[in-house]
Order: C-alpha cells, then sequence, then structure tokens
C-alpha cells in the first residue's frame, strides 16, 4: 500500500498497516524532520523493523541528501531477518514503480560467517579464521610475496584489490548468503568486499558492537557521516552492552599468556633490530609526531570517536619512555609483574582508578601517561614487527586495554581484585576486573556524532530510565499499545496455590517446599490445559536446577510427562540448541512440549515462541540480578550519585525489564495467541506493573492481577476457548488494521492514486 507522513509519501509492502506500526512510524519522522534522537517502545510482533525500514527507506530516497541507514541489530539471525525483510521491501517498491537507482544494501559480519576460501572457511573458531586471513592478506605478506615466490595469498581478496570500488558490487539488496554466493561465484572476498562498500552503501546492518565497542568501531563505523541515522533495534539491553564492552577481567592464566607473549615480542623486536632496524627507526620518528596517521581524517570529522582514548590525547607525542620498541617491551613487563603481585592479595580489594594508579607509581614509578598510551602502542608495534597471528597476543592487548582504560578514566570505572570465586570458596582463583560502571562512557561518542539516534524496543519502560543512564535528551519519546480486534494475548499474575500459599522466589521462600509443589502444581495443571508448546523461565540456572531437582523427587516431572514432554536450557549453546530443536518438533508432530529456561539466557533473547510453539509463556519469579555482587553493588552506588538513580528502581527496572522480554516471546503477530503468567507475588504490586511495557500493562485488569493457581486456570480455559473461534480477518480492519481510507478518517492522507479512482468511480454511479 502507498499513503503520505505528512509530505513524504510511504511505500508499505503489505495491503494493510496496524494503527501502531502508522503511529510508530509518525514519531520515527518527528524525530528524522528535527535531526534529533528518539525512543520508541513497539510491542512485540507488531511489524516494527518492516516500519523502521519503510519510513526510513521512503525519506532517503524522497528528500535530498540521501541519509545513511546504520541499523544494528544483536545477532546473526537477527541481522539476516532485517535484511531479508529489507530486500523483500526494496522488491515491492521497484513493483510500485519507484525508481530507487544505485541502491545498496548489505550486512557485515565476522570473517568466519562471510569467510569463502577452500582452506580457511574450515576452521571452527573465528580467532583462528581472523589469524588465517591476515597470514595472506596483511599489507607486508603481500609486499613480500612480490619478492619471494612461495607466500600463499588469498585469491579471493587479491581480486578486489585489482578492482575500483564502483566496480565491486552492483546495486541492490544482500543477505549474508547472497554475498556469499555472490563472492563465490565471482572469485571475491565476502568479508573484504562488504567492508570496500560500506562508503557507498544506502543501507548497513551489523552488530551493536560494531558501533559500540571501540576496538571495532574504530575499523568499520569511521566512514559515516555526521547526518546518518544510526538504529539501535531490540535495544533494552543497551546500557549493559555499553558496559560489557569497556570492562575487562584478567584472571591469572591471562597474565601467563601474557608474560609468554612479551617474552616472544622482545625476541621479534631483537629479530627486527638485526634484519631491518630501519622500520623500527621510522615508527620512532612517526610517535613522536603524534599517535595516529589519521589525525588529518579526524579533522574532517570523518572517524568516529575512540571511548578508550580521547582526541586531545591522539594529537600529543608518545611518552618517551615507550617510545623506543625495546623499552615498551620492559615497561609491559614490568606492569605485568606489578599485576602478578597485586593478585597474591588474599583479601578483596576494591578502589577507583585515580588510587590503583597511585598506588602502581609509588610501588613501580610508573606513571599515569605511558599505561594511558599502551593500547595504541602496542598496536602499532605489532604493525611494525608484521605479525598477523594476533591470537598469540590476545591475552597482552587485554592487559595493554586495561592499563589503557584505567589511565585514562578517573570516574565511571572500578578496580577490583577478588581472590576467590566466591565468599564460600577456599581455593584461590584471583581475578581482577576492571568494571565499567557508567554505560554513558561508550555510547556518548555516537550521541554527539550522530545527528540521529533512534533506540527501540518492545521493553524500554519505564522509558525515563534510558535518558538518565544513557546521559542523552530525546526529542521523541513514545510508547505504543497493541489495537486489537479480538484480546489475543492474556497476561495473568498469580500469587498463590490452590491452596492459598502465597508464591515467590524470594531468597526466604524460594525453597520451601509449599512454594515448589505450588510452582509444580501450576505447571502440572497448564500442560493438562493448554495445547502444543509451553515455555517456562526461572530468574537464574542455579534456581532451575534446585526446583527441577525437587520436582523430580516430589513427582511433579512425572505427572508433567503426562501430557508433555520436557526439555531444558543448559549454559552450553549446542545443547541448548539441540533442546531447541526437538522442542519445536514435538510442538510440530502434537506430543507437545514444555521447555524450561532462564532469564537473561540464550532462549530469552531473540528466539520466537510464534504459534503452536509457544501458546502459554510462565515466568516462575522476578530475575533480580545476583544483589551481593561487588560490581553491581559498585555500579548502584555509582548510578546513585551520578544519575540520582535509587538501587531498588534500578533494581526493579531491570528485573522486570527481562521478564517482560521473557513473556513477549509468546507473541509475534496480530494472528498470534497466547498466555503470558507471572507467578510471583510481588507482580500483583502497583510499583512492579507499573515497570510492564504500556502495551502489556493496559492488559492487566483488576480480575487478573490476583490468582489462585485455580482461577488461573478457569481464566486460561477461558481465553483458550474464545481463541479456537473462528476468526475473520475483515473483522479486523478498521480497528486492528487500517487500509487508506481508514488513514484518511484518522487525519492522515492516504494514496493519491486510490482516492481519485474511488472519486471516479463515484462519479460514474451518480451519472
Amino acid at each position: 500500500m502507498r499513503f503520505f507522513i505528512d509530505d513524504l509519501p510511504v511505500i508499505f509492502p503489505y495491503d494493510y498497516v496496524y494503527p501502531e506500526q502508522y503511529q510508530y512510524m509518525c514519531g520515527l519522522k518527528r524525530s528524522l524532520d528535527s535531526k534529533g534522537h528518539g525512543m520508541l517502545e513497539m510491542p512485540s510482533g507488531t511489524g516494527k523493523t518492516v516500519s523502521l525500514l519503510s519510513l526510513i527507506i521512503a525519506y532517503q530516497q524522497f528528500y535530498p541528501g540521501r541519509r545513511k541507514l546504520v541499523y544494528c541489530s544483536r545477532t546473526v539471525p537477527e541481522i539476516d531477518k532485517a535484511l531479508a525483510e529489507l530486500k523483500r521491501l526494496m522488491e515491492y517498491r521497484q513493483q510500485q514503480g519507484c525508481q530507487d537507482e544505485n541502491f545498496i544494501g548489505l550486512g557485515l559480519t565476522s570473517r568466519k560467517n562471510l569467510c569463502v576460501h577452500p582452506r580457511v572457511s574450515m576452521e571452527r573458531k573465528g580467532a583462528v579464521v581472523d589469524a588465517r586471513c591476515r597470514e595472506m592478506t596483511s599489507s607486508w605478506v603481500r609486499t613480500k610475496a612480490q619478492t619471494v615466490g612461495n607466500i600463499e595469498l588469498c585469491d579471493f581478496y587479491e581480486k578486489i584489490q585489482t578492482m575500483e570500488t564502483s566496480e565491486l558490487l552492483p546495486s541492490g539488496v544482500y543477505t549474508l548468503e547472497d554475498l556469499t554466493d555472490y563472492g563465490k561465484a565471482n572469485g571475491m572476498c565476502p568479508y573484504f568486499l562488504s567492508r570496500r562498500v560500506i562508503p557507498m552503501a544506502d543501507v548497513i546492518i551489523y552488530s551493536f558492537h560494531y558501533m559500540l565497542d571501540p576496538k571495532v568501531a574504530e575499523l568499520v563505523s569511521k566512514q559515516f557521516e555526521r547526518d546518518s541515522i544510526v538504529v539501535f533495534d531490540e535495544a533494552h539491553n543497551i546500557d549493559s552492552i555499553c558496559i560489557d564492552s569497556l570492562s575487562i577481567d584478567i584472571n591469572e592464566r591471562t597474565l601467563r599468556a601474557s608474560t609468554a607473549s612479551v617474552e616472544r615480542l622482545g625476541e621479534r623486536v631483537e629479530e627486527m633490530k638485526a634484519e631491518n632496524s630501519e622500520k623500527l627507526r621510522d615508527e620512532y620518528d612517526r610517535l613522536v609526531e603524534g599517535l595516529r596517521d589519521a589525525l588529518a581524517a579526524r579533522d574532517e570529522d570523518l572517524v568516529l570517536a575512540n571511548p578508550i582514548l580521547p582526541d586531545n590525547v591522539l594529537h600529543e607525542a608518545v611518552p618517551g619512555n615507550i617510545r623506543k620498541a625495546d623499552h615498551f617491551v620492559r615497561f609491559m613487563k614490568r606492569f605485568i609483574e606489578y599485576l602478578k603481585a597485586r593478585m597474591r592479595v588474599m583479601h578483596v580489594v576494591a578502589e577507583n582508578t585515580p588510587s590503583f594508579l597511585k598506588h602502581i607509581r609509588e610501588v613501580t614509578y610508573i606513571d599515569r601517561k605511558p599505561l594511558r598510551f599502551c593500547a595504541e602502542r602496542l598496536a602499532s608495534l605489532v604493525r611494525t614487527l608484521e605479525i598477523t597471528d594476533l591470537e598469540e597476543y590476545g591475552a597482552l592487548a587485554k592487559v595493554a586495554g586495561f592499563a589503557t582504560l584505567c589511565a585514562t578514566y578517573d570516574t565511571g570505572f572500578m578496580v577490583l581484585f577478588e581472590p576467590f570465586e566466591s565468599d564460600q570458596s577456599t581455593i584461590s582463583n584471583p581475578v581482577l576486573h576492571l568494571a565499567c560502571l557508567d554505560a554513558a562512557i561508550a555510547i556518548k561518542p555516537v550521541f554527539q556524532r550522530f545527528h540521529t539516534v533512534i533506540i527501540t524496543s518492545g521493553t524500554l519502560s519505564p522509558m525515563e530510565m534510558y535518558p538518565r543512564m544513557l546521559e542523552f535528551a530525546p526529542v521523541v519519546q513514545e510508547s505504543f499499545t497493541m489495537t486489537l480486534a479480538r484480546q489475543c494475548f492474556a497476561p495473568l499474575v498469580v500469587t498463590r496455590g490452590g491452596d492459598q500459599v502465597t508464591i515467590s522466589s524470594k531468597f526466604e521462600v524460594r525453597n520451601d517446599p509449599a512454594v515448589v509443589r505450588n510452582y509444580g502444581n501450576l505447571l502440572i495443571e497448564m500442560a493438562r490445559v493448554v495445547p502444543d508448546g509451553i515455555v517456562a523461565f526461572f530468574p537464574s540456572y542455579l534456581y532451575m536446577e534446585s526446583i527441577v531437582a525437587m520436582w523430580n523427587e516430589n513427582g511433579v516431572l512425572k505427572d508433567v510427562w503426562k501430557h508433555k514432554l520436557i526439555f531444558v536450557e543448559t549454559p552450553d549453546a549446542a545443547e541448548t540448541s539441540i533442546a531447541l530443536q526437538n522442542y519445536r518438533a514435538a510442538c510440530n508432530n502434537g506430543r507437545g512440549a514444555v521447555l524450561l529456561s532462564v532469564a537473561r539466557g540464550k532462549v530469552s533473547e531473540g528466539i520466537d515462541f510464534d504459534h503452536n510453539f509457544g501458546r502459554a509463556v510462565i515466568m516462575f519469579g522476578i530475575p533480580y540480578q545476583y544483589t551481593e555482587s561487588r560490581i553491581l553493588k559498585a555500579r548502584l552506588e555509582f548510578m546513585r550519585e551520578a544519575h540520582q538513580i535509587r538501587e531498588n528502581d534500578f533494581l526493579t527496572f531491570d528485573a522486570v525489564r527481562h521478564a517482560s522480554q521473557c513473556i513477549g516471546r509468546v507473541l509475534r503477530g496480530k494472528t498470534d495467541y497466547g498466555l503470558m503468567v507471572l507467578a510471583d507475588k510481588r507482580y500483583s504490586r502497583a510499583d512492579k506493573r507499573s515497570k510492564l511495557p504500556r502495551w502489556i500493562s493496559t492488559c492487566l485488569t483488576e480480575t487478573s492481577i490476583n490468582l489462585s493457581t485455580d482461577m488461573a486456570i478457569g481464566l486460561m480455559r477461558k481465553f483458550l476457548k474464545a481463541m479456537a473461534q473462528p476468526f475473520e480477518l475483515s473483522s479486523q480492519l478498521g480497528i486492528s488494521m487500517w487500509a487508506n481510507e481508514h488513514i484518511v478518517q484518522h487525519g492522515g492522507r492516504g494514496d493519491v492514486v486510490a482516492t481519485d479512482a474511488a472519486a471516479a468511480m463515484e462519479v460514474d454511479q451518480v451519472s
């Protein structure tokens, strides 16, 4: 269909549009028009991706300037799904007569996912693929191959180097599979092909880390223009991703590997001194001038700022005591020995970065300034020494990154030494954590760099929390509800069992036999009543294991088995993948199945349980983080002081957004239906309910928030009976689906062509 938002003609690749899709596109356009940031929450399964792409592609093609879209998603399957949606949209636009000339849309992922080299692509580990690739594509290897005949190069990479960028890829949209097939057919490397074409592309779809992780962003995101549109989809966990990208954990194994790496580095330096000392002298001269060759590009506003090293530092000359290669090697040895000595401490030490640096200075006379340049100085030396197998130097790079972060930031980080894995453990296993406490550090360069950054998801409530944590001011901040011709999902809060004993995962009662028995009875009754698949979520693996063990002892599992098969998610990705596969098979063949999973696990993020794969989701308890974690305590204290966010507010917000994410898995569209069961007394409180997404909380009525197991089962039977009735698509028209005439009725502009044709028909009938 075709309609207008203000003066913008939007081509939408379906016959009808949902009202919330139309409202979402209106909010998105307001954000683009104002060149400001936006936050948009849209219900799960209502076509958020296609709405977003339809509006932004229309905006790109209609207004001059053709702003680039950088769409960030979380996982490779989600990236591929978004690319497939984009491909379908562009094909539809072509059928509608749109002249989208020279349009390129593509995705970017790791070498491991895109490599087509017959030998290298057989490797299973991503780090090994990277190392083998560099051995054949590094500039110094290729230079050496011109004089030495027996060096293997990658033919796929070499072909790209012989071609102009404009000749590499015809216009069109390429999924990751399309890109790989094109590379194989034309003898070109898909990975470097996508890297080369990125500056020309209109739409780039890739992982969050390519934008937020400073080590990766520097490589792939530096060429994007300031007016690019950046979208973070499924961004409810964006604060955690920001923090993880700048947090580093170092254990004894890391330090042992670092020592071996620095010894190898010293040997390579001595070899190069003997063979080609000119290169080391050239490097020294460059470091006197400043750290980066790319400073001119930075001044022209082309490079994404790196959160590890602020711009003013990059203009400085590298300190003299690490400028020479052998001096830097000795410097790193001294720093590693200091870390080893600190990790021999048998009690917990938590300190801020200035305190940590003060102690280093007192003990080893190492200054802050050379530590700040460690990561970049190591990268420079690795390039000078022409090292291709970077996997060997991974531990050393981690230690250098640790040093750089400590010396760069005075606030927002904590250094924590933990001699034991847990407080109860007696065997020493020391870990040194550099914990980022401020989520804004990683994302601030993105907000400063780009005019429009959109954060969107199905579970962003309460929305006022994100601008405070990430330190940005959205010009558009909206949450949309789901318009329904029939109520196709039913959220229920079960607070007590059939024996009227309160159920909860609170620490004091979580292993109470009565609570465990009532949770088991709820699962048995639901397995009896609900058809096909049921997904049950627990707050943690530990809690799931203890509950399942107790259920096994008191016969709950046997009773569930009478009605459905049981599969369990484990921390092992391969095992979970097999469990999912068998769960789907059991749902398809009519046997039915229950999948026991964990909130914050693989199943809760990005795996859809549409139609018969998920007719009900149960959330046993509230998935709070482990509140005794010292890192979490430090982060809570930081947020209280820096953002005035109270500890309990954040913990509840974090737990409820993960619970919402879990129960949202059950609904993947308006033709789907499912039950959302929140099994914990605390969900009936207003402070918990208010943090649920608006599209879920508006459907929680007084009759569904304080239920016993028997009452809940009665409501489930009634709901499933209603869902079993025939449902005509036409009954949704004008309510939960809009055609052009409904858009006009609600104050919008429909398709001009369609409206003219209807007017002509009316004239004919009158005459």
